[in-house]
């Protein structure tokens, strides 16, 4: 189930039902499997429920780093980090961020890798610092190529290069 609707234009989050996502929210609420608890975290995030999210998000993690894979804890990791950004924590998110993309880069993990990138990207890009959101971006798309991603996939991350661009270009200059 997809519960996205489109990203924002101006702040690049995502655009939701919040009612179904509500409703998913209850009917999952109380099942611990760890594709759950991801799930029920993102939810949360998307709903403004942030301290919860980021409750749940710090269990997901020890979850996942106690009986999951290595693939599903930089997914973890990289979903607390998307609930550190909604909090204002940027540079605590652009650090767990930048650690799993390389990571999943240099395991040759290139779909988490991309996945990494783009939220490194719009992590810098609500910080304001459109530069990085724009690297983070290409690297995401060149990544997301990598691994074979779909044309709804690589739309996403050319919007969003767009935008970190068009916002730096809106941007004053900084006089040295």
């Amino acid at each position: 189930m997809n519960l996205i609707q489109g990203y924002d234009p101006d702040t690049l989050r995502e655009l939701v039902d919040e009612r179904e996502c509500a409703e998913r929210l209850a009917e999952i609420e109380s099942q611990r499997s760890l594709p759950v608890l991801l799930e029920r975290v993102w939810l949360l995030k998307v709903l403004d429920r942030l301290d919860e999210a980021l409750e749940l998000a710090e269990e997901t993690v020890r979850q996942a780093r106690m009986a999951g894979t290595r693939k599903d804890l930089l997914r973890a990791r990289v979903l607390h980090a998307t609930v550190l950004q909604n909090r204002g924590a940027h540079a605590a998110a652009a650090q767990e961020l930048a650690h799993c993309a390389n990571e999943a880069e240099g395991r040759g993990w290139f779909g988490i890798a991309a996945f990494a990138h783009q939220h490194h990207g719009r992590n810098a890009y609500e910080a304001h610092d459109f530069d990085v959101a724009r690297e983070s971006f290409k690297r995401s798309l060149f990544l997301r190529r990598e691994a074979g991603a779909d044309d709804t996939e690589l739309e996403k991350a050319l919007r969003a290069i767009d935008a970190a661009e068009r916002r730096s270009a809106e941007a004053p200059g900084v006089l040295v």
